[in-house]
């Protein structure tokens, strides 16, 4: 056990020191987008750390920093761990970057005892799963599965840096982003550790949870128009003003998801998370109010009625008010299932704990949308879950324990080792 704590406070320790300047753009707050000199100092450390963990490091075309130990045989099928480096602005720190961490801790774990597995260990830093610069998220994990739409480098950021001029400032070029893709067969497992942004696990006192599936969401861009004018000379009822009909169109949201007859199914939820008046001076009613629209449930079915029923409800405010509307789909992401076998490997690696004082594995789906769902589409996923405090994250009162952290270090190395133990590990286990 003395391993294992050492290994998970050491992670939880490096997200830490992660959480300060020059790993964030503000000195006040941690927000570490995607291809900024924040993210290059965290890539230039984390390089560093692998390195020191015995592994071979390299930035792939996408972006992202992966580490890899070779296994008995070189070139042999990988085992890829981690997690998302980026942050939310005004983020925790514990949010993707633990997992990134663990990861290297356990690799490093593995280098220490001289050991080498059937198979190799590869860990990654995937640059970018928020979404928190270009309006897109968890590109850096589909150039990886090979689904990444090549057009995403058109996106612009807030400043207007389209995102194929944000490679190339920071030295990647970016009519290579599809070379980031893996072969099949080169990867045969993922596992992704990660805070459960949620409270399940802290309200039934447990320390880790084992992922059974993660949700099916949609996000939409919902804008509308009408007509901008002086805030004090145009009369209430001869107003086109698009800033109440958002606020309806937001009330409409709440109630399909919180009261409607899908509200409690599939564990359906609905976000405006942005919205933004236009021009947005004081003493002028805007000309157009635009807001994000965020839709989740368990299934695709749940999730897709609800959106159509907002939809529906978005058009009635329009034409009611006389104002033009647009809903336009910027991401969608299916249901994604945890691979099952993986899943009860990684849950008989978590009751291993309780010799050692651990909790019983607990299962539960993931309301969050993580890296893992995207690399469902290259190869069998398994997810661990560690509880935080108060089930807060994207804020910086995110918070975690070394003891809990330990307990996930040693499920993981847990899990590897019974991964190890199998005669075919190029299958998932049935």
């Amino acid at each position: 056990m003395t391993q294992a704590f050492e290994i998970g406070a050491r992670a939880k320790a490096r997200c830490d020191l992660m959480g300060a300047a020059p790993f964030s753009e503000a000195d006040d707050m941690l927000v570490r987008r995607f291809l900024t000199p924040a993210h290059k100092a965290a890539l230039d450390t984390l390089k560093f750390w692998m390195e020191e963990a015995g592994m071979a490091v390299r930035l792939d075309p996408a972006g992202n920093l992966v580490g890899r130990y070779e296994g008995q045989a070189p070139g042999a099928p990988a085992l890829l761990i981690g997690s998302h480096i980026d942050s939310v602005r005004n983020g925790g720190r514990y949010d993707g970057a633990l997992g990134v961490m663990l990861a290297v801790d356990l690799i490093e774990t593995f280098h220490r005892q001289g050991r080498r597995l059937p198979f190799a260990l590869e860990a990654i830093a995937f640059g970018d799963e928020e979404g928190s610069r270009f309006p897109a998220s968890m590109a850096c994990s589909r150039a990886v599965a090979g689904t990444v739409d090549p057009q995403v480098m058109e996106m612009t950021d807030a400043e207007g840096t389209s995102l194929a001029e944000a490679f190339a400032a920071f030295g990647l070029d970016p009519t290579r982003l599809t070379e980031a893709a893996r072969r099949p067969g080169e990867i045969f497992a993922f596992l992704e550790a990660h805070i459960e942004q949620g409270p399940v696990l802290e309200a039934e006192g447990l320390a880790l949870g084992v992922v059974t599936a993660i949700a099916a969401q949609k996000r939409l861009l919902v804008r509308f128009k009408g007509q901008a004018g002086h805030a004090g000379t145009t009369p209430m009822g001869l107003r086109k003003d698009p800033g109440p009909a958002a606020a309806e169109a937001v009330l409409a949201l709440e109630h399909i998801c919180r009261e409607g007859p899908l509200a409690g199914t599939d564990g359906l939820v609905g976000t405006v998370g942005r919205m933004t008046a236009l021009p947005g001076a004081f003493n002028v009613i805007p000309g157009a109010v635009e807001f994000s629209m965020d839709i989740r449930a368990e299934t695709s079915a749940t999730r897709d009625a609800a959106v159509a029923a907002v939809t529906a409800r978005i058009e009635a405010i329009a034409e009611r008010r006389g104002l033009k509307v647009s809903v336009t789909l910027m991401q969608e992401l299916a249901e994604s299932p945890c691979d099952a076998g993986l899943a009860d490997l990684l849950a008989a690696a978590v009751g291993d704990l309780n010799d050692l004082g651990g909790q019983a594995a607990r299962r539960l789906p993931s309301g969050a949308g993580h890296d893992a769902m995207v690399i469902a589409d290259l190869c069998p996923t398994a997810m661990l879950f560690i509880r935080c405090e108060g089930g807060i994250s994207h804020n910086p009162a995110e918070a975690v324990t070394d003891a809990d952290c330990a307990l996930a270090a040693q499920a993981m190395v847990g899990f590897v080792e019974k991964l190890a133990m199998r005669n075919d590990f190029s299958k998932t286990p049935q």
